[in-house]
């Protein structure tokens, strides 16, 4: 297990909160280190006192994981740090069974589109110059195909996190901390949701790369995470639920901004009010200037809205935790000012968000004063059509990294023509099973959207650097080509067999 200088330890804790077994607990104010310690070395970088040192050995029943090149010592019964090897009675084995059922089954449109089987529970040839775990073909539409899978480290990863929201979260290029660690940045927003950018090289190679790497992989498998954007929000996040947002959990992402909502319902409103603001941080609509008001036979009321004017009927709107997402918390503080020339005794004005969560009616009494009114069941009704109109607010994710480096070692003796095959559509990537995006440009560089990935298939190293399952599927004639390793195919239907055989097997232990 590992050393521990009590002199120098302070029991700050950190050690303890950041080892990826659990094998360090604070007790009287000084950590303690368990027996299934696997020396992987986590808590001497975090520790802000050098107060940890790796023994000179280790433990006689403890087996050496080779995956990786951080190789822990791993005592029977547990795992490794990456939570993927199990020292099983003096036997390191790949605790998940490979997975060769795909997440999707729509229709087949070229035989290289998806693959043989997937790379969940492949496990990993480390060092990158061994071939792949498994190389395996099978016909597919009368085409012999080769699928190349692994459980691929990479240090260049990272996630985009797309919540749909109006609520104000932070300024663009803020930082976003966990447990008081910097793991991100808030990035531009876009349409309708703001975007968080998790991980990456630099911040996975940082000192706080370990807290980086575990938050990366719990959000692609799906589980909660809390984030604070430094002079902004705290957000409780979880790919497929609603967002939680300094406590409040957000229910509709918006139909559009207030311009694009105007443009939208300017019939229904224009029948049941004399003008309505819609209010938006990005936009702020005005039905009766907007040319869509004059389209449905409005003239301007007068009424000018409480944000910097764009062009007509559209303004800029201010961020905040008001109203859709501006800084108007009192619906009448949406007027700025009322033009007495125009407007007149009754004029009823909607105060709404783009949303319709929030509407309130003002009606004009004769000194041309807004005056708070109740909705009526018409104007409660165009508002529940602009609420119905929107879409569900919810978290996805966007799991992004770069396989243009070492990894493509195990595949091929030519890593170039691996790449060059992946962007000519020769080869396809595919990440838990689950269709890629290749960006443009040199090396491999891939966005999957971690829902179509196989469940809790992503993993990570105290390299640091996340781990996900890659597979490469081309024809074998292209495969010969690059220079792959042709030696390790096997058929797909004798790898089955065998995994099948080693299950039940391993059922009667």
């Amino acid at each position: 297990m590992v050393v521990i200088e009590r002199e120098k330890c302070t029991g700050c804790g950190r050690c303890a909160r950041d080892c990826p077994v659990a094998a360090i607990e604070v007790k009287a104010k000084k950590a303690v280190a368990a027996e299934h310690c696997v020396h992987c070395g986590v808590c001497l970088r975090v520790c802000p006192e050098a107060a940890l040192a790796l023994p000179a050995a280790i433990q006689t029943e403890a087996l050496t994981c080779t995956a990786c090149p951080v190789r822990c010592a791993i005592l029977p019964g547990y795992f490794g740090a990456c939570r993927r090897y199990l020292n099983r009675g003096g036997e390191l084995v790949r605790e998940r069974e490979l997975v060769f059922d795909l997440p999707e089954s729509r229709p087949r449109e070229k035989a290289i589109e998806r693959p043989l089987l997937t790379g969940v529970g492949a496990g990993t040839a480390y060092p990158c110059c061994r071939p792949a775990p498994y190389i395996v073909q099978d016909m597919v539409d009368g085409v012999e195909v080769v699928t190349v899978v692994t459980e691929a480290p990479l240090s260049y990863s990272g996630v985009k996190l797309k919540i749909d929201t109006n609520f104000f979260i932070g300024v663009e290029g803020a930082v976003v901390r966990r447990r008081g660690r910097v793991v991100g940045r808030v990035e531009t927003e876009e349409y309708g949701s703001k975007m968080l950018s998790i991980g990456g090289a630099n911040l996975l190679t940082g000192k706080d790369g370990f807290l980086a790497a575990r938050t990366i992989v719990e959000i692609c498998n799906g589980e909660k995470v809390t984030l604070k954007v430094e002079g902004g929000a705290t957000l409780e996040l979880q790919v497929g639920k609603k967002p939680v947002i300094n406590g409040i959990e957000d229910q509709k992402m918006r139909v559009g901004c207030g311009s694009a909502t105007v443009g939208m319902f300017a019939a229904a409103l224009a029948r049941v009010v004399d003008e309505a603001i819609v209010l938006d941080h990005h936009v702020v609509g005005l039905l009766s200037e907007h040319f869509a008001g004059e389209y449905v036979g409005l003239k301007w009321s007068g009424v000018v809205p409480n944000a910097r004017r764009s062009t007509r009927g559209r303004y800029f709107g201010a961020h905040g935790t008001g109203w859709g997402g501006t800084n108007i918390h009192d619906p009448r503080a949406a007027i700025l000012e009322i033009k007495r020339e125009l407007a007149w005794p009754g004029m009823k004005i909607l105060v709404t968000e783009t949303t319709g969560q929030q509407a309130a009616l003002f009606v004009l009494d004769d000194a041309l004063e807004p005056v708070a009114a109740e909705l009526t069941p018409e104007i409660k009704e165009v508002v529940a059509l602009i609420s119905a109109s929107c879409q569900e607010a919810r978290v996805s994710a966007v799991y992004t990294g770069g396989t243009g480096g070492s990894a493509r070692a195990g595949v091929t003796r030519y890593p170039l023509r691996l790449t060059e095959a992946v962007h000519a559509g020769e080869a396809t990537l595919t990440i838990g099973g689950a269709p890629t995006f290749i960006l443009p440009g040199g090396g491999i560089n891939f966005l999957v959207d971690v829902e179509k990935v196989v469940p809790r298939a992503f993993t990570w190293v105290p390299t640091p650097a996340t781990v996900a399952p890659v597979e490469y599927t081309m024809t074998r004639e292209k495969y010969r080509e690059m220079g792959g390793h042709l030696e390790q195919i096997v058929d797909l239907s004798r790898l089955k067999k065998e995994k099948r055989k080693q299950a039940k097997e391993a059922g009667k232990r």
